[in-house]
Order: C-alpha cells, then sequence, then structure tokens
C-alpha cells in the first residue's frame, strides 16, 4: 500500500470511530481544536507562507473535486483560505490568531456527510504531498484536527 493510500486509511480510521458511536447529534458545546506540542510542526508546513501555498492548492483541489466543489464554488475563497492558514497555525502553535467562527457555527445547515469529509481530507493530503510536508507533520495536523469533524459532518 502505498504511502497516501496509508495516511488516507488512517485519517479515515481517525475520523469513522467517532462518529459511529455517535447515533444522534447531541447539543453540545463547539469542539475546540487540539494545540499541537510538536516543536518545529509549523516550521515542516513552511510556516505561515508555507501554509498559504498549501491553502491556495487546497482550494485548487476542493473545486476540481465534485465531493467537495459544491461546498466551495459559491464561497468567498479567500476568506476560507485566509481562516484555514490561521486555523491551522494555532492548531501548530504558530504567532497566528484565529478569529473565525466555531466549526459548528460554519458548517450549520451545510449537510456535510462523511464522504464529503473524507474527500476534504484526501484533497488535504494531496497539497500537504505535493509541497512536501512530512508524513510524520501531516499526522500530527490530521491527529489535531480530528475531533472538529462532530462540528462539521452533519448529515
Amino acid at each position: 500500500m502505498s504511502r497516501s493510500a496509508l495516511a488516507a486509511l488512517a485519517a479515515a480510521m481517525l475520523f469513522a470511530v467517532p462518529a459511529l458511536a455517535q447515533e444522534a447529534p447531541a447539543a453540545r458545546a463547539p469542539t475546540t481544536p487540539v494545540i499541537t506540542d510538536s516543536p518545529g510542526l509549523l516550521e515542516a508546513f513552511g510556516g505561515r507562507d508555507g501554509l498559504v501555498r498549501i491553502m491556495d492548492d487546497f482550494m485548487v483541489n476542493l473545486l476540481a473535486d465534485p465531493r467537495t466543489r459544491p461546498f466551495f464554488e459559491a464561497s468567498d475563497q479567500e476568506a476560507v483560505k485566509r481562516h484555514l492558514v490561521d486555523q491551522f497555525c494555532v492548531i501548530m502553535a504558530g504567532p497566528c490568531t484565529y478569529e473565525g467562527r466555531t466549526m459548528a457555527e460554519a458548517h450549520a445547515g451545510m449537510g456535510v456527510n462523511t464522504a464529503h469529509f473524507y474527500a476534504l481530507v484526501e484533497a488535504l493530503q494531496k497539497s500537504m504531498n505535493k509541497f512536501g510536508v512530512p508524513f510524520r507533520a501531516q499526522n500530527r495536523l490530521v491527529a489535531a484536527l480530528a475531533p472538529m469533524h462532530r462540528d462539521i459532518i452533519t448529515k
């Protein structure tokens, strides 16, 4: 199995288990992202400038995929990319501030299902691979993002 296939499988396993355990959405506070304590993680992504390049490519991937295009084609793509850069930078304990909405607020009423979510993870993985983000660093980011799936998958 290829490295990217293993990463996709790992991401799917990370996200699938909690999703199956939760039959009906319960009222709860929005999930707080995990802030990593991995020194050098932001640098593995090329710093803030690297995140900008990755998010530019990520948006191209999202728009090219028929599973994710409907969620992004009519959005303010520049704002989405800017919020993702800030959010990922904060998650990686970088010198950034995220001032966007919570994931629950941002995804309310969108009807994102598990297949859409996995497609997004695949698109992110493609971009990280394209820019040479080490496999271990990719996994650290995905693990930090994993808890937010509860606020994104609504269908």
